[in-house]
């Protein structure tokens, strides 16, 4: 059974960091492409990046702020985020494999994790 799991989410002020980790089982990372996605409080799940082998995209609204990368030696994919917003709060979730991306519309993705909360104080 293939299991992703979201975490590392907590309570931070605007302008600080947070690292999320994706933990894959039942498949190997490298394997998938991932997508991380955030839904804000009352608000659309939106598509903040993907990581597929060497090929990484990034939402505008977190280009330059956020870096997605692997470990799949350990089978886990991160995101690390920077210089945090209060607009960069929300629940985060990794899914995959993401099998087609238009218009910055992640398409595919049959696993899900439990999101994690990230809230960003101004």
């Amino acid at each position: 059974e293939v299991q992703l799991q979201a975490s590392g989410g907590g309570l931070v002020q605007a302008g600080g960091s947070l690292r999320l980790s994706c933990a894959a089982s039942g498949i190997n990372i490298g394997d998938l492409a991932i997508g991380w996605f955030r839904q804000a409080p009352g608000k659309a799940r939106e598509e903040v990046s993907y990581i597929g082998g060497s090929t990484t995209l990034y939402s505008d609204s977190v280009k330059g702020r956020f870096t997605v990368f692997s470990d799949n030696a350990n089978n886990m994919a991160y995101l690390q985020m920077s210089s945090l917003k209060p607009e960069d709060t929300g629940i985060y979730y990794c899914a995959g494999p993401v099998s087609a991306i238009i218009g910055g519309t992640y398409f595919g993705m049959k696993y899900w994790g439990e999101g994690t909360l990230v809230t960003v104080s101004s």
